[in-house]
């Protein structure tokens, strides 16, 4: 293979579509990561579309530009498929903040109980759950469920946004939180008040939340901040370039301590390109994981369409 540090980025990419072409490959990408690789990406979503879009591909090689949990599902999934990581190293910190003695614990203590699970979990994590949602469709889909008592994990934040969102539910909070989110701070935002809309995404705190206009997914704060003429968005600062990109004519403001998730920029187009090459960094979940696995998440794709 070429010296890629060489080589220009119309020149990686131009190598790219070649290796594509060859492997049978398609990419697929988080808003979160660097922009380069957004910009080469066949398909870029949040967790929720991405895991969607899986299940329709031809190709027999899916690049999943994302952290490792994403991964994961994709392959479980997709289990004939070979899924392949850029970076095996990029990880969520939050997909390990939920113990299985801990879901064991909550199922003992209550009868009427479904363990709600975060995409952003471990495939281990997952195989113990009764149902997976994503930020875009947790409140709808425990709405949905016919369970009073709801074991919501791992994330504390949007577990409690959903909490405030269905008050007839007794949804039970574990302790994980996603450390890009939850280091933003209240009071870098009060600023803002009044002045321009600002949106955030519901793995932030409490706090942030009851200062935001609009709370959504990924995918929702794209979707709707592009109505609005000036714009504070209280994210991982990756999702600028598809707002740029979608709504160039809207004001869109960062804070002053951008959040970033160091594992999602992990990822290079170097490294796309050297696992498809090489066909490196190969994902597997255990049949044993992944038959089990696959029931909740199966269950999200279906009540969350």
């Amino acid at each position: 293979m070429e010296n890629l540090k060489d080589l220009k980025f119309n020149e990686k990419v131009q190598l790219l579509n070649r290796l594509k072409a060859e492997k049978d490959a398609v990419i697929l990408a988080h808003y979160y990561v660097n922009e380069d690789i957004q910009a080469v990406a066949d398909y870029i979503g949040d967790s929720f579309f991405l895991a969607q879009k899986a299940t329709e591909l031809k190709e027999k090689t899916i690049v999943m530009a994302g952290v490792y949990f994403m991964g994961e599902s994709v392959k479980i999934l997709n289990p004939s498929k070979n899924v392949l990581m850029p970076d095996i190293d990029a990880d969520c910190p939050m997909a390990h903040m939920v113990s299985i003695q801990k879901i064991k614990e909550v199922r003992e203590k209550y009868d009427d109980l479904a363990v709600v699970t975060y995409i952003n979990s471990t495939a281990e994590i997952k195989a113990y759950s009764d149902i997976c949602v994503t930020s875009s469709n947790a409140a709808k889909i425990v709405n949905k469920l016919k369970e009073k008592n709801i074991f919501f994990i791992p994330d504390k934040n949007l577990g409690d946004y959903v909490k405030k969102s269905l008050p007839d539910k007794n949804i039970i909070l574990n302790d994980g939180y996603c450390p890009v989110h939850d280091e933003i701070d209240a009071s870098d935002i009060k600023a803002y008040k009044g002045k321009v809309k600002i949106f955030a995404h519901p793995e932030c705190r409490k706090e942030v939340l009851d200062l935001a206009d609009f709370i959504g997914s990924t995918k929702a704060i794209i979707n709707e901040s592009g109505k609005y003429d000036d714009v504070l968005v209280v994210t991982e600062e990756g999702i600028f370039t598809e707002l740029k990109k979608k709504f160039p004519n809207t004001n869109y403001r960062k804070l002053i301590k951008k959040p970033i998730c160091n594992d999602m920029k992990k990822l290079t187009l170097d490294k796309i390109i050297d696992v498809i090459e090489n066909n490196k960094n190969q994902v597997n979940v255990s049949e044993e994981i992944s038959s089990k696995a696959l029931i909740p998440l199966k269950r999200m794709l279906k009540l969350g369409a």
